[in-house]
């Protein structure tokens, strides 16, 4: 067996496709494990190529009695708990960032500043194994979901990446007008905002889009356009080539935005203080409240501008 450890949401997983395709194409004939939590099955399930989930929502609980594991790949962090936990399944080797604490200090060096996707790809090129970094495509799920809507997502996990809810309303209502067929998502969790985005933008009931995980990609994946903040779902918009409008702080572009050479994904970063290294807090982020409704709304009209129609 290989496993994998990735035990993120839905934007981890996704920045870790290319690697973990990676790990597939090197072990084709070895069971691929995949070690994250359950609710994310049906978003693995379109990555492809992994034969099982192990349950693990963070680090906290061991993981389950396993199989031998052949090779453990730690693309979760750079220890030392989550090389600890995949040391206790007892691979015959672990594929990891070098940590010192661990007692691992045959891998590579962490690099706190390197992009979400390349980093997972630089640590298994020093193993040997190519990985493709452009590779982030998912597919598409059969879901009943309406076609060419335009998403509004205002929830985020950390307030400090929530940009304000009636400027999300504001933009909304605007595209609205001017005929977009907008609908608001977030987790179950997120109901308060997604119901004060909609009610502030005047929209009706039919405007709130309650969805599970493989219906929110399957509506990201036929929408129009996508607008929302540095969250999960900006990912899902980058492995479908939707247009998007992705509103970053306190964390920059350049760790966690979609890649280059993409004008229909466009990233607004307003940085200055984020770049000094901020921490979240429980207010969003100077760099998120610098950014303006008319600048996000120029900004949806230049990713539709340049909407992959092929």
């Amino acid at each position: 067996m290989i496993l994998v450890l990735r035990a993120l949401g839905v934007g981890d997983l996704a920045a870790g496709v290319p690697a973990l395709r990676a790990v597939r194409a090197a072990f084709p004939d070895r069971t691929l494990a995949l070690a994250a939590p359950a609710w994310l099955t049906p978003l693995i399930d379109l990555v492809g190529g992994v034969d099982r989930v192990v349950t693990a929502d963070g680090l906290a609980a061991p993981l389950p009695a396993l199989p031998p594991v052949q090779v453990a790949v730690n693309l979760h962090g750079s220890g030392p708990e989550s090389h600890r936990l995949l040391q206790a399944a007892r691979p015959a080797e672990l594929w990891a960032f070098a940590s010192a604490e661990a007692g691992h200090l045959v891998g590579p060096t962490w690099a706190e500043e390197d992009h979400e996707v390349r980093r997972w790809c630089r640590l298994l090129s020093h193993y040997g194994v190519p990985a493709d970094p452009t590779d982030l495509s998912l597919a598409v799920p059969d879901a009943d979901v309406p076609h060419r809507a335009t998403v509004i997502h205002p929830g985020a996990k950390s307030p400090s990446r929530r940009w304000p809810p009636e400027r999300y309303a504001a933009v909304a209502k605007r595209l609205a007008a001017a005929g977009h067929r907008v609908l608001i998502t977030g987790s179950p969790a997120e109901e308060p905002i997604v119901q004060q985005v909609a009610d502030h933008a005047g929209l009706g009931p039919d405007a709130v889009a309650r969805t599970g995980l493989g219906e929110l990609a399957g509506l990201v994946a036929h929408a129009r356009l996508l607008v929302s903040g540095d969250t999960g779902i900006a990912h899902l918009a980058t492995a479908y080539r939707t247009p998007s409008v992705v509103l970053f702080g306190p964390v920059p572009p350049r760790r966690w935005g979609p890649p280059p050479g993409r004008p229909y994904h466009r990233a607004i970063w307003h940085g200055t203080r984020a770049e000094r290294g901020d921490l979240p807090g429980p207010d969003a982020h100077p760099a998120l409240l610098a950014v303006g409704v008319d600048e996000v709304l120029d900004a949806a009209a230049e990713a539709e501008r340049h909407a992959v129609t092929a």
